[in-house]
């Protein structure tokens, strides 16, 4: 059974920076993608990044040249690193994990089996 906790979500003035971390407990197997998603208030669900177990990456055009998503194996954690923030970036953060995957570009958020309880991101203006 494999667990994921975010943090590192709160409050920031536009154009600063955030980190987020997810740790995962549990098993592993060799072959997965880790994604962070997003909801701001009053839309839907939608992927913003995604990385698999060889470090392969995508972004969404929202996010793309403003966040980093990495992982470090040892540690089983996630992180983005979301800097020039801006106010549309205000949302509830989750990361989640897809077991035997490789990124090939795009994400859909259905084939993502186990999910964090979310961290809030809010950017003031």
């Amino acid at each position: 059974q494999v667990q994921l906790v975010e943090s590192g979500g709160g409050s920031v003035q536009a154009g600063g920076s955030l980190r987020l971390s997810c740790v995962a407990s549990g098993y592993i197997y060799s072959s997965f993608c880790f994604g962070w998603f997003r909801q701001p208030p009053e839309k839907e669900r939608e992927g913003i990044a995604t990385i698999d177990n060889i470090g392969r990456t995508y972004y969404a055009d929202s996010v793309k040249g403003r966040f980093t998503i990495s992982q470090d194996n040892a540690k089983k954690t996630l992180y983005l690193e979301m800097n020039s923030l801006k106010p549309e970036d205000t949302a509830m953060y989750y990361c989640a994990l897809r077991q035997f995957c490789v990124v090939t570009g795009g994400m859909d958020e259905r084939v993502y089996k186990t999910w964090g309880q979310g961290t809030q991101v809010t950017v003031s203006s």
